[in-house]
């Protein structure tokens, strides 16, 4: 990190002209010394580089430009790419494997609570990546419990890398610096504007071979996530809920629009194109009274969704989340369609 990366990231120009200007120059240091532009030979102001500097150094804050190596590649892909990333933690993984990204309502349910945790646990124990924005609810859920499966994370924030935010996610932050990553394309001192999360968003989902939207209402900032996936090509998937649930109203919606639905954890390995390894230890098997109920309905032969929910009567926010928990039991299998069968190594 030199004083022209900091002089860049400090340039009041949009970041399509950065963006433009780093790619022709290759470097920060080229642009100062080749660069004619008026608003470039004007700019430099070394209070603002020192005080940058310190904050940076006393809070073990990296950055990346876009022509670095450690860069993600998979931001490199998408439209208006942020030309300068500031890092805490390890930003090499996000090149080296699958990034998942896992988002939803700050104002979470425990249906949405529990199918986070089935999700980022499984994925995390197939050595999958789970990226978030680490805010209350789903966001943070999903990265805690990736931390506590011995996973990698990376949350995206929409303020400056000295300010955690929200202030009761302090734990979650510093483990995160320390098994994971936290990126901002935003300067230290940076105060968390509510601008500053739609842009980001387009981080998220362009660091991600998938985005998963658990919860969100009709007006939730995850669905810009999805839109903004969308856009760079991205595979959206969402989690069914029901049609009386608030924060099943945007997921539905995705789904009604052409989104994949998330039935089960093989939902998601299929779109990713791998093998789903389950890391369940086979154990005798407590079941409740609603997962009893659905055992004596599937056999070795599919039966769909609809003909469970008729069967059972049991409401289908709940029966969601029983038929992720009898798949993680290995009691049952998700086919593709959404259709079930008894897995007949219990048989």
């Amino acid at each position: 990190m030199t004083d022209y990366d900091i002089w860049f990231s400090t340039l009041k120009l949009s970041n399509k002209i950065k963006l433009d200007l780093i790619k022709e120059y290759k470097n920060t240091e080229n642009i100062w010394e080749n660069c004619k532009l008026d608003k470039i030979k004007n700019s430099w102001n070394n209070n603002l580089i020192k005080d940058i500097k310190n904050i940076i150094n006393s809070n073990n804050i990296k950055m990346v430009h876009y022509n670095d190596i450690l860069y993600p590649n998979k931001l490199k892909e998408i439209e208006n790419a942020p030309t300068t990333l500031f890092y805490k933690g390890d930003i090499s993984r996000l090149n080296e494997e699958y990034n998942v990204s896992i988002v939803g309502s700050r104002n979470s349910t425990n249906y949405g609570l529990n199918v986070t945790k089935i999700l980022s646990c499984e994925l995390t124990k197939n050595n999958i990546n789970i990226i978030s924005g680490m805010a209350r609810g789903i966001d943070s859920c999903a990265q805690n419990t990736c931390i506590n499966n011995k996973g990698y994370t990376c949350a995206i924030l929409g303020c400056g890398l000295d300010i955690i935010y929200p202030k009761e996610n302090k734990e979650l932050y510093n483990q995160i610096a320390y098994s994971g990553c936290l990126i901002s394309e935003y300067l230290p001192g940076t105060p968390p504007l509510s601008i500053n999360f739609p842009i980001r968003n387009r981080i998220i989902s362009g660091l991600s071979d998938i985005v998963i939207i658990v919860e969100a209402g009709i007006k939730s900032g995850s669905l810009i996530t999805a839109s903004m996936a969308l856009e760079q090509g991205k595979d959206v998937m969402a989690v069914p809920g029901s049609i009386f649930s608030e924060q099943s109203k945007g997921c539905n919606k995705l789904i009604r629009d052409g989104a994949y639905p998330v039935t089960c954890i093989e939902d998601v390995f299929r779109i990713l194109n791998i093998d789903y390894k389950s890391t369940k230890k086979k154990k005798i098997q407590k079941f409740t009274k609603e997962q009893e109920k659905i055992c004596s309905v599937l056999s070795d032969e599919p039966i769909h969704i609809d003909d469970i929910l008729k069967i059972t009567d049991i409401d289908i926010n709940h029966l969601y989340e029983v038929l992720f928990e009898l798949q993680l039991k290995e009691e049952i299998i998700c086919l593709a369609g959404s259709y079930y069968v008894k897995n007949q190594q219990n048989i």
